[in-house]
């Protein structure tokens, strides 16, 4: 139906320009004095993580959840499975990610150009926020493959831990210090510690390498259904790996720390570290570092894991990567450095 009345049209084509108008207006104009006191734009962080089945994942989850808990406003997180440390660092420097939970050991390489990240060159501009958990290189064969050392590995079949991994280098680095070449004297298997567990299980492979927490639920499921051997590294092989890395150390595991494990073990140990670029607005990376080690109770009634979050360890093994500022400034207040 069309208008014919030209003084009853006008208006309503008048009133609807104006609110046309007022809009645009409302969209551009000037800023509202009321508005000196509202909270910054809030700022979306990811976290890159690891394997479903290893430990960055959950843990990962149970950060983000009390972050975002405890929160100003200024910031929210989100996490992201992945290949864990080496693919980490390198979303990270590529800018793909915020956050990232990493080995300090394969952060290192990362900065120095060196390692895995001989052909992308020094990644720099990575800063420093604060260790998470102690980080162990975990070596167990099945009890029929007759594995008892590293050594034994030579020609079986080794799950050496998800491309571009911690667990892939720790796993590259020891086999290779043994004299067994990973690439031509083994059958490698790439798998996450979840697909590894399974192969342990119906005998697909022999033994796996895996960076987890201690003791690592995963692993004591298997070595409930399965006789397992726990592989020591010891001699002069564990004495090269350390002489070899600052960021290493050895660490006995009691017997009993898993089914069917008999006698003391030695294995190698890192830590799990959080680390960001150094562009990270400071404010919001002093933030992150009060509330992961001032909730750190809050966070392990999440994760067991969490229970290792401490501030007493919160800088140990930092191998000269530089703190992000507003971590040292964190750092500083809480008398930590």
């Amino acid at each position: 139906m069309r208008w014919t009345n030209d003084r009853r049209w006008m208006p309503l084509r008048v009133i609807a320009m104006l609110a046309v108008a007022a809009l645009v207006l409302a969209a551009c104009g000037e800023d509202d004095p009321d508005d000196d006191d509202a909270a910054p734009d809030q700022q979306f962080l990811t976290m890159a993580t690891g394997s479903t089945g290893g430990t960055y994942f959950p843990l990962g989850g149970a950060m983000q959840g009390v972050w975002n808990g405890h929160s100003d406003g200024s910031f929210r997180v989100s996490t992201q499975a992945s290949g864990a440390s080496v693919e980490n660092l390198r979303l990270l420097h590529a800018g793909e990610v915020q956050l990232i939970m990493a080995v300090n050991g394969v952060a290192a390489d990362a900065l120095a150009g060196e390692g895995a990240f001989e052909d992308d060159g020094a990644l720099e501009g990575i800063t420093f926020m604060g260790n998470i958990y102690g980080e162990v290189t975990q070596v167990v064969a099945r009890a029929d493959a007759g594995i008892n050392s590293i050594e034994d590995m030579d020609g079986k079949r080794i799950a050496i831990g998800p491309p571009g991994s911690g667990t892939e280098v720790a796993a590259r680095t020891i086999l290779s210090a043994a004299g067994i070449d990973p690439d031509n004297d083994i059958q490698a298997f790439q798998d996450t510690f979840g697909d590894a567990a399974d192969g342990l299980r119906d005998g697909r492979i022999d033994a796996a390498f895996a960076i987890l927490a201690l003791p690592a639920g995963s692993l004591e499921e298997v070595a409930t259904a399965t006789d397992l051997t726990f592989v020591s590294i010891t001699g002069d092989l564990l004495q090269g790996l350390l002489d070899d890395d600052e960021t290493l150390s050895a660490l006995e595991v009691p017997a009993g720390t898993y089914p069917g494990q008999d006698d003391t073990v030695t294995w190698t140990t890192n830590w799990a570290t959080l680390y960001a670029m150094d562009d990270l607005d400071e404010d919001v990376a002093y933030q992150l570092v009060k509330i992961l080690y001032e909730q750190n109770e809050e966070i392990a009634n999440a994760h067991a894991v969490g229970g290792q979050i401490q501030l007493h360890t919160a800088t140990d093994g930092r191998a000269g990567i530089p703190f992000h500022p507003g971590a040292e400034r964190f750092y500083e207040e809480a008398d930590a450095l």
